[in-house]
């Protein structure tokens, strides 16, 4: 539960609703023309076509792999970049040779919430109060609640991704972003890297290759507390809004030249990619709001507890194993005080793929 993890731990353990999970919209409907919003400034002239599906067909040659290591024992990394087109196709030899001379395979950091039995029970009368929980508080619309900027981004790019719904228009920021993002990907055929992680899992069982585990459990001690909050407060998620509407557009028209990048291991042009600004812009609104305190107080250093956690199962597993084969988010690689920084501020040898 990584990159819908961080920011979604709140949702799946206080309101049982992922705050940016991938839904698809329906491939069937057909896009919508997009009026220029009045207001709309000049820059958002010229986007009024939905683009045709991204379809890479030919194989590719597949990503680099990072190597750890220290003394006689070795850590393989591999970086997943997302998103990508659903039928790309890249040649997963190098990683099915490399597991299949692993002892284990170390899952990406991950947390899960846990209210308990009891906490549960008593959270069971509380539920009906989640309907319209993704809305604004008090009723308000998006052009209420926006910068009058960012709302003319998200009518042009709404009318060209998902069409008329004014149900839309209630919602909170971090859910319009969230769907918006899910139906423009949809719509140009893109999907998240789950595809590759279910591919390295696939061939680690194939392989019958240990699966090691990197997280922890949160104790959510006032759901009902977090609930409350969370109906009665505006959060500062204009930003999130505002970041995945720019993401959206650079996803969509960079995708062929980031595919290739990354599918060819082209690790310059891979390392120059924004992997944080609107993840982090998502993640803020939802870990620094009152909603994320009352539910519990840990949510404000969950990050770094996920790369604490990360950090000593990965020494674990290289102290235990003579290779360790790893599985991150590009972000994380490449962040140098991140994971593999991390790792090599610790005296651990990190090559880069060449």
């Amino acid at each position: 539960m990584r990159r819908r993890g961080i920011a979604c731990v709140l949702m799946l353990g206080v309101l049982a609703l992922p705050a940016l999970a991938q839904t698809a919209s329906d491939p069937a409907m057909p896009p919508a023309a997009a009026p220029q919003a009045e207001g709309a400034s000049p820059a958002l002239e010229g986007l009024q076509a939905a683009p045709a599906q991204i379809v890479v067909s030919e194989r590719r040659p597949g990503p680099g792999v990072w190597k750890v290591s220290k003394g006689n024992h070795v850590m393989w990394v591999f970086g997943v970049y997302s998103p990508l087109p659903k039928n790309m196709e890249w040649d997963a030899s190098r990683v099915e040779r490399l597991l299949s001379q692993s002892q284990a395979l170390l899952a990406p950091p991950s947390a899960s919430a846990h209210v308990g039995f009891f906490n549960g029970l008593r959270l069971l009368p509380q539920l009906p109060r989640l309907i319209g929980i993704q809305n604004n508080p008090d009723g308000a619309t998006l052009q209420e609640v926006l910068p009058a900027e960012v709302y003319a981004h998200w009518t042009v790019l709404k009318d060209r991704y998902i069409g008329d719904n004014e149900d839309m228009e209630r919602l909170r920021p971090l859910f319009a972003a969230q769907r918006l993002q899910a139906a423009g990907r949809d719509k140009a055929g893109l999907v998240n890297g789950s595809i590759v992680r279910e591919r390295i899992f696939q061939i680690a069982k194939a392989n019958k290759v240990k699966v090691l585990q990197s997280g922890f459990e949160l104790e959510l001690d006032n759901v009902g507390k977090g609930i409350t909050a969370f109906k009665r407060t505006q959060l500062n998620d204009a930003a999130c809004l505002a970041r995945t509407l720019d993401s959206l557009e650079q996803d969509i028209d960079a995708l062929q030249q980031r595919t290739s990048a990354w599918a060819n291991g082209n690790i310059a042009e891979i390392e120059g990619l924004d992997y944080t600004t609107q993840a982090h812009a998502c993640d803020e609104a939802i870990l620094g709001s009152s909603a994320a305190e009352q539910a519990s107080p840990a949510f404000r250093s969950i990050r770094e507890r996920l790369r604490t956690a990360w950090l000593e199962a990965a020494e674990k597993a290289m102290a235990e194993n003579a290779s360790t084969f790893a599985v991150l988010e590009m972000k994380d690689v490449f962040d140098p005080t991140g994971y593999l920084g991390a790792l090599r501020a610790k005296g651990y040898t990190v090559d880069s793929p060449r």
